[in-house]
């Protein structure tokens, strides 16, 4: 049960942390770290209802 949320966890984060990248910003910018957070829930969220 946890490693799917594990996965999902990891591969929203990763996603959401290049999406700035779309429009020009830096990895490391502040938008990155945003979507990072926004996307690492999403693919808990993600994760968990795939579980059940």
């Amino acid at each position: 049960m946890k490693s799917l949320t594990w996965i999902g966890m990891v591969i929203g984060s990763s996603i959401g942390s290049m999406i700035p990248m779309l429009w020009g910003a830096s990895i490391f910018s502040y938008w990155s770290v945003i979507f990072t957070f926004i996307g690492g829930i999403l693919g808990i969220w993600a994760g968990f209802r795939l579980n059940q």
